[in-house]
């Protein structure tokens, strides 16, 4: 079976095609911005134009805009493919390319934006032991119960602990998809925001 993997969640946008859990071939790219007009091009340069019998796509938490480009280019391909489409949390995927070559505890730190942190802690089994919570740097650093941290954001928060933690700086990659299990794909495409939105309704007139 065929499987397209999109992730575009954070500042790297990735497209990977796996047969079985063999990569095909996958594009990563460090963009920033413009996942929007990079996305279905990377997609398009993949054998048979990234053509596959199921798509996975990054469920977030990570850019409100990156999640949603991900998700809408995932439902459409499947719509037009007959495929079906399961997502993953971001800090899933990252936590399972950190232990790919040692199975081991990590504590997942990303960049939640407004100066927060995405932190959770998964289990050497790789179970999540929390839930992913947005939390400001010192909340963050009481959060992080493991002695590796993995993410964009390891080393600050590990700088920040100051007790030599190992940190290891990793961005989620479509390349790496294989390494989650499919116990772990979700057939509900809800976004994992981690957080509220930061634009608020106007407070009602008494």
């Amino acid at each position: 079976m065929r499987t397209l993997a999109i992730e575009c969640a954070t500042e790297a946008c990735s497209a990977a095609l796996f047969d079985g859990s063999a990569l095909v071939d996958g594009r990563c790219e460090i963009i920033g911005r413009g996942h929007a007009e990079r996305l279905v091009p990377m997609i398009a340069e993949l054998p048979h134009k990234g053509r596959a019998d199921r798509i996975v796509v990054s469920l977030g938490p990570g850019s409100f805009t990156g999640v949603r480009i991900g998700l809408a280019a995932a439902r459409a391909l499947g719509l037009a493919w007959g495929a079906p489409v399961l997502g993953y949390p971001t800090l899933e995927l990252v936590r399972a390319r950190s232990v790919e070559a040692q199975p081991r505890a990590v504590t997942v730190c990303m960049n939640g934006g407004h100066g927060e942190f995405f932190v959770q802690n998964f289990a050497a089994d790789g179970s999540a032991q929390d839930a992913v919570r947005s939390l400001p740097p010192a909340d963050a650093a009481k959060a992080a119960k493991h002695e590796v941290i993995v993410g964009n954001k390891a080393k600050e928060l590990a700088d920040f602990l100051g007790d030599g933690r190992l940190a290891l700086d990793l961005l989620p990659d479509a390349n790496y998809a294989h390494l989650i299990h499919d116990v772990r794909l979700i057939s509900d495409l809800t976004p994992i925001y981690g957080r509220g939105p930061d634009a608020k309704l106007p407070e009602r007139r008494r």
